[in-house]
Order: structure tokens, then C-alpha cells, then sequence
């Protein structure tokens, strides 16, 4: 349950309305509760703060707050377009959810409210002589918050949107993502051994991408039926109402058709794919901006150049990752499958090596990634580099029409010793 309420709050907290709305809250609370000290019996231990120079800074912060909310709305929906234009349109979640710029337009929009209520509680002699001055320092200390934020934020909206902070953003979260499926790669569940031979089968109801899987509610519902669950699909997987999610095995007779909606209930599937559960997203985001740079009308293959360098730190978290991979089992009764290596290195190097294989700078660089990447001891890694500095050298001899290119190439490449 707790882990539920986490993946839902996290959901929330990516809504652009989510932040502002809380902030909305806090200062109708704040502006209210300044009139609890008026019963604490401090009255004649604080100054008397006079009505109009309150109001002063109330007008103040509601006649600026409102003009600033909405230039902040505007700056980031012009960075939100900027991202998904020079970048690609999935950055748009990573973009939209930045954390500086939405603390800034809660921030501000909270000031406004708060400025309002405090004004219309003011102006109705809501406060008495403690109030007032609880009320006074709320107000100043908002003030110097608006401030020190404006100048936070303003650092901030210069880069957002930009395509290097956006490329930085995108590894960022692709990092996270893929750091918790190397240290869990059965999602804590135990790997798929031997297929269920007469297993009965689990369709999915709706199509479109898998996005959560509860496993915790699995489990219980394998317990409580008492049969084992072996799934077919992983946050990423693209389903249809004909494509098999589960496979069971029990001794009892079950009722499939109950069992086949709670399965569903507990398998999550959206319109699209999301960063947070999917290790692939990340990588194919990274890989759709490379692409675009090195597209005939951009041109940029330094953009592609930057993207390596990137995949390059990613892969290297099986070696930092890796050997302190959690092997704890939860859920006993669900079988997971595992993510192939292969499917990894087709994510991120197969478009850069089809759409830069004319390229000398792009293709020298792959070269040297995969030679990088195949230092790592993992022997899936090593092998799976091998093949795509194969793959990658034999698109460049197609696409290549200066030999001098190819031979130099040739030299960089991992097989060089078998050619």
C-alpha cells in the first residue's frame, strides 16, 4: 500500500497544477493563522504594527505576483516547446516536471493568494494587535522567499528548454531508472527458469504501453488463490487484447475470468511509455535527440557526439552498480522476465550507427564507446559491444565513400584484430 501511495504521489507531483495548488493551500492556512496569536495572550509583548503599512506590502506582493505568475507560465511554456522541438517530444515529461521552475510558479502564485486573503481578512479587522504583527511577519518573510526565488528561477529559465540542459536532464532520469533495474532486475520477484508448460493464460484488457506492475498485489492474490504467476511483459511493453501478460500454474481449479481482472487491475497500462519504471525509455530519448541532430536538415553531429558520451556513463552503471545488486525475493510466487542486454545496445547505438554512418567524427566516437564499454566485466556487455562495433563498421563501409575514413575507422574498431 505504501509503495502504491508512493507511485501515485509521484504521478501527482508531475502534474504542472500539483505544486500551486499545495502552495494555494498553505498560504490561505498561513493567512489565517496569524489570527491564532491573538488568543496566546501576547499582546502586549509585541510592537504594534499599523494596519496601512501591512496593507503597503500586501499591495505590493498581490500587484506583482500576478504579473510574475503568469511571465513564469509564459517563459516555461516557451521552454516546453523549446525542448520538444530542438530535442524530442519525450523530453516534454522531463522538461514539464523541473522542480526549480515549478517551486517558483507555486511559490508565486501562492504569494498572490496569500496577499489576497490577508488583505480581505485584514480590511474585515480579522486581526487584533498580535495578529497584526504575526501577520507583518509572514509578510516580510514572503517577501524576501519571492525574492531570493526570482533570482533562483531566473538562473534557471535561461537553461531550461535548452538542448544541453535538456540532454542533461533526460541522462538524469534515464540514470535513476536504469540504477534501479540493475540492482533489481526481477523487480524483486524470481526469474523465469522453465516456461509453464499447461499454464492457463492471461490476456490484458486494453492496449497500449505497460507502465506499473504491482507486484505486491500479485502476490497476494497468488497467495490467496494459490497459484504461481509467470509474467510476459515489463514496464515499456507495448500489449494488445490478444497478447498473452501472465501464464499461470495451479493445482486447483481457478475462476480464470476473476483472476484475469485482478491481473489487470494490478498491470498498469497507459498511452505511453514512462520514464520512472521503464530502463529502455530513457536511453531510446537520448537516442531519438542524437538522431535528430545528425537528421540532413539540422546537421549537428556534435549534439550526437554528446549523446555517446551519455550512453557511455549509463552503461558504465553495471560496473558500479552491479556487484552490489539486491537479490532479495518478495514475491515468490511471481516470475519475472528479464530485459536482454541486446535490447539495451539496439536502444541506444543501432539509430546513431544508421544515421551517422556517413559521419568519420560520429562513427569514431561510437568506436570508442562500445571499446569503452566492453572494458566493463560483464560478459553480455562485452558481447553485445563486440557485435554493434561490427554492425556499426559495416554500415560505415556502406555509407563511407573516402577510404581513408574507413581505414582509420578500421583501426578504432574492437574486432581490428580479426580483420
Amino acid at each position: 500500500m505504501k509503495k502504491k501511495f508512493t507511485i501515485y504521489y509521484n504521478r501527482l507531483r508531475g502534474q504542472l497544477w500539483f505544486r500551486p495548488l499545495l502552495f494555494c493551500l498553505f498560504s490561505v492556512a498561513g493567512a489565517l493563522a496569524a489570527h491564532q496569536a491573538d488568543g496566546i495572550g501576547i499582546n502586549d509583548l509585541v510592537p504594534n504594527i499599523d494596519t496601512e503599512s501591512i496593507e503597503g506590502l500586501l499591495d505590493t506582493i498581490s500587484a506583482s505576483m500576478l504579473v510574475i505568475s503568469i511571465f513564469a507560465v509564459a517563459s516555461m511554456l516557451s521552454a516546453f516547446s523549446s525542448a520538444s522541438g530542438t530535442a524530442t517530444p519525450r523530453s516534454f515529461k522531463i522538461v514539464v516536471t523541473d522542480d526549480v521552475s515549478q517551486n517558483a510558479l507555486s511559490i508565486f502564485i501562492g504569494a498572490f493568494i496569500f496577499s489576497i486573503v490577508a488583505t480581505i481578512a485584514l480590511d474585515n479587522g480579522y486581526y487584533e494587535k498580535a495578529g497584526r504583527f504575526i501577520l507583518f511577519l509572514l509578510t516580510l518573510l514572503l517577501f524576501v522567499v519571492v525574492i531570493l526565488t526570482f533570482l533562483k528561477w531566473v538562473g534557471r529559465i535561461s537553461r531550461l528548454g535548452r538542448l544541453e540542459h535538456t540532454i542533461q536532464q533526460v541522462e538524469t532520469v534515464a540514470s535513476k531508472s536504469l540504477s534501479t533495474y540493475i540492482k533489481h532486475p526481477y523487480l524483486k520477484a524470481l526469474p523465469i527458469k522453465d516456461k509453464f508448460d499447461a499454464g492457463k493464460v492471461i490476456f490484458a484488457n486494453t492496449i497500449g504501453y505497460v507502465q506499473h506492475i504491482n507486484l505486491e498485489s500479485l502476490q497476494m492474490l497468488a497467495e490467496e488463490k494459490e497459484f504461481r504467476i509467470q509474467l510476459n511483459c515489463l514496464p515499456g511493453k507495448f500489449v494488445h487484447k490478444n497478447f498473452a501478460i501472465a501464464h499461470l500454474s495451479s493445482a486447483h481449479n481457478l475462476d480464470i475470468n476473476e483472476i484475469q481482472k485482478s491481473i489487470n487491475e494490478s498491470i498498469h497500462i497507459g498511452h505511453t511509455r514512462l520514464f520512472s519504471e521503464d530502463p529502455r525509455f530513457g536511453l531510446i530519448s537520448l537516442t531519438e535527440i542524437a538522431s535528430r541532430a545528425l537528421s540532413p536538415g539540422i546537421n549537428d553531429p556534435g549534439t550526437a557526439i554528446q549523446i555517446l558520451g551519455s550512453h557511455e556513463r549509463l552503461f558504465f552503471l553495471w560496473q558500479e552498480i552491479e556487484n552490489n545488486t539486491d537479490e532479495t525475493v518478495e514475491y515468490d510466487r511471481v516470475e519475472v522476465p528479464k530485459i536482454s542486454i541486446q535490447d539495451f545496445f539496439d536502444d541506444a547505438f543501432r539509430p546513431i550507427a544508421r544515421d551517422g554512418a556517413v559521419n568519420i567524427e560520429v562513427m569514431l566516437r561510437l568506436q570508442k564507446a562500445l571499446t569503452s564499454i566492453e572494458t566493463i566485466s560483464n560478459p553480455e556487455l562485452k558481447e553485445a559491444a563486440m557485435q554493434h562495433s561490427i554492425k556499426a563498421y559495416n554500415r560505415a563501409e556502406i555509407g563511407m565513400e573516402f577510404k581513408d575514413d574507413i581505414a582509420i575507422l578500421r583501426t578504432h574498431c574492437l574486432f581490428n584484430k580479426n580483420l
